[in-house]
């Protein structure tokens, strides 16, 4: 390739590169302006709502106790229903000894059980046989309207002052309102793994770290805006619905959850383009474990992206709805086509390195001139635009979140944010292939506690 055909296309990439970024940068400065401006709302009267958490479990034992624990001590007139998905551990004997704790049944602690070959099936189809069961256990008595359905993880700690936060009027108070996400917070952010080596520990508690700085900055900014476009989306812990809006998306079958491997933003879908609003409030949060394990993270994460790959099913339905304006589809697409981008700026992004490279090895002197007589501005502002829109989440984390003026402490986080964000190539293309191959099973991401399948529990402690 001769030299000038290696200018023109750096040139090319380069500017379709720059201008991607400088679109997202723009993203960034307009969605983080309202999340910086937010003041705290008003709270309402839990007491106005029957409350039910449902917590799905497939191999839970170790942390089950804990969670039922909890949410019966701070929300002790909240049912709790435990969804047992044929967990090949003890997670249903826990929770029975739980139930009969002095030999006294618990009526605010029930468990829901399910079978092979009907069960293990997906955290969707685990849902849908709670809500089923809380259907028919509510019979006539209890008004849907006024029944709100928690989706909590087995590891999950809504903060106390959740219900009263979503009772509010601008929440469930709001009879139009069907469903509520709150903030999403690490709870193991400041706790250092207590195995393995000094470099793999350090390593855990950062990755914990950025999974918090990546909910409680990047996904908030995002959740506030789309307050403005009224496009908020569900998440899969720490999610509240009305019971009568599940029950008008939930069919003849009962299901309103579908067979996504991304279930919460699924749902979000199908209420909102049912005509319910959602609603978002960092005033209150639901703390889970943030992953130590770098391969579990990326497991994760390829689940997610196959799973907003799939929910591509529904562009024509958001589009053709009327319950959405044009900016909100707008927005919604833009969601959907995340992981398409990543696949795309990952061959796009390369480019301009990899041809400087092949070329200055065949012509060195010719590219060094080049380099040096003005390209490395261009390969400046390359990397520049395409590190800030990731590493100004780090001294916004620092600040509000930890509240420190630490400002190279917060640059530090940004740039490994950046690093965090770049795994997203890895997992969009796991996904693909997940998808092409047609892998679309579900498999639930072991916990931090679960060092083995055979790992046992006390059951009278």
């Amino acid at each position: 390739m001769s030299g000038e055909s290696v200018k023109v296309l750096l040139a090319i990439t380069q500017a379709f590169a720059l201008t991607m970024s400088v679109a997202f940068i723009v993203y960034v400065v307009v969605i983080i302006v309202p999340f910086l401006r937010r003041k705290p709302g008003p709270v309402g009267d839990p007491r106005d709502f029957d409350w039910h958490f449902f917590v799905p479990c497939r191999d839970e034992e170790t942390v089950i106790r804990d969670t039922v624990r909890y949410l019966r001590t701070t929300f002790p007139f909240a049912h709790v229903w435990v969804v047992d998905d044929d967990s090949e551990d003890r997670t249903a004997r826990v929770v029975r000894s739980l139930w009969r704790r002095d030999g006294t049944p618990d009526p605010f602690i029930h468990l829901v059980q399910r079978k092979r070959p009907n069960a293990r099936t997906g955290k969707g189809d685990a849902l849908n046989q709670a809500y089923r069961t809380l259907v028919d256990w509510c019979g006539k008595h209890i008004p849907r309207d006024k029944a709100i359905v928690c989706v909590v993880d087995a590891d999950g700690r809504p903060a106390p002052n959740c219900l009263e936060v979503c009772a509010a009027d601008h929440l469930f108070g709001d009879g139009t309102i069907g469903a509520v996400q709150l903030d999403v917070w690490m709870h193991n952010r400041d706790v250092e793994p207590a195995d393995g080596s000094w470099w793999k520990r350090k390593f855990g508690l950062k990755l914990a770290q950025l999974q918090d700085l990546e909910f409680r900055t990047a996904i908030a900014a995002i959740q506030t805006s789309r307050g403005y476009t009224g496009t908020i989306s569900m998440g899969g812990n720490g999610q509240f619905t009305r019971l009568s809006a599940l029950h008008s998306i939930g069919g003849p079958e009962g299901a309103p959850w579908r067979g996504s491997l991304l279930e919460d933003f699924e749902l979000g879908v199908h209420l909102l383009t049912a005509g319910w609003r959602t609603g978002y409030t960092p005033d209150s949060h639901v703390s889970q474990e943030g992953l130590y394990s770098l391969r579990r993270f990326l497991t994760q994460r390829t689940r997610w992206g196959q799973g907003t790959m799939q929910c591509a099913r529904y562009v024509r339905r958001i589009w053709d709805s009327p319950h959405l304006t044009t900016l909100g589809a707008a927005e919604m697409m833009y969601y959907l086509a995340q992981p398409w981008m990543q696949l795309f700026g990952s061959l796009l992004y390369p480019v301009p390195f990899v041809v400087l490279l092949v070329n200055t090895a065949g012509s060195p002197a010719e590219m060094w001139t080049w380099f040096t007589g003005g390209a490395w501005i261009l390969f400046a502002i390359y990397g520049t635009f395409g590190l800030a829109p990731f590493v100004v989440w780090g001294p916004v984390y620092q600040k509000k979140c930890l509240g420190s003026n630490n400002l190279l402490r917060g640059l530090g986080m940004g740039l490994a944010y950046a690093l965090y964000i770049y795994t997203f190539y890895i997992t969009s293309w796991r996904a693909l292939f997940r998808l092409i191959r047609g892998r679309n099973g579900w498999a639930k991401t072991r916990r931090n506690k679960e060092r083995s399948a055979g790992a046992k529990v006390a059951l009278d402690s």
